[in-house]
């Protein structure tokens, strides 16, 4: 029980301290990210070319270069990275999610989040988009964006990069938007 209570306040502080600055602080860390953001678009288009279509159709969209996530059954996940309006960056993002339950292993993971409309791209700059543990992304594969549909406005695509945990799904998530 003390080692669940200690892993869980790491977890927690971990969290906690990532997430104190949304927009990277120097302008070689925010070239950095930028840099890792136009590798992930172009690897999502990549694994599926219709993916081209969503991010220029779009109204918005926020990419993740780089998520980690691991958990010991206690968890959480965390990722930094930039927002775009018609195709324009205008700001910086990042993803908390803390979990509970069986979970062993640790994954690294892109993402992306597309906004259907003006309502959804306000929701997610005004930190009120939060995902709960239902909601769920289509993982990036040949034509996987031909079939997907936006729930509420939005869309995830992720493509993992690595780790001993495969799964899509993107519950607890909740996001703080920074504007350039």
């Amino acid at each position: 029980m003390h080692t669940q209570r200690c892993l869980w306040s790491l977890a927690a502080m971990a969290l906690l301290l990532a997430g104190c600055e949304t927009a990277p602080t120097s302008t070689v860390d925010r070239n950095r990210l930028h840099d890792e953001v136009q590798a992930t678009i172009e690897r999502f288009k990549a694994q599926d070319p219709g993916m081209t279509e969503r991010f220029s159709t779009a109204w918005g969209y926020a990419v993740f270069p780089g998520v980690g996530k691991g958990g010991i059954g206690i968890g959480g996940a965390y990722g930094r990275g930039e927002v775009y309006e018609k195709g324009t960056m205008v700001g910086y993002c990042d993803l908390s999610q803390g979990t509970l339950g069986f979970q062993l292993g640790g994954q690294v993971y892109s993402q992306v989040i597309f906004f259907q409309d003006a309502l959804a791209m306000q929701t997610f700059k005004d930190g009120k988009l939060a995902f709960s543990a239902q909601a769920s992304a289509v993982a990036a594969k040949a034509g996987a964006s031909a079939t997907a549909d936006y729930e509420n406005g939005v869309l995830v695509f992720t493509i993992a990069q690595g780790g001993l945990m495969y799964e899509a799904t993107i519950g607890g998530q909740s996001f703080s938007y920074e504007p350039r």
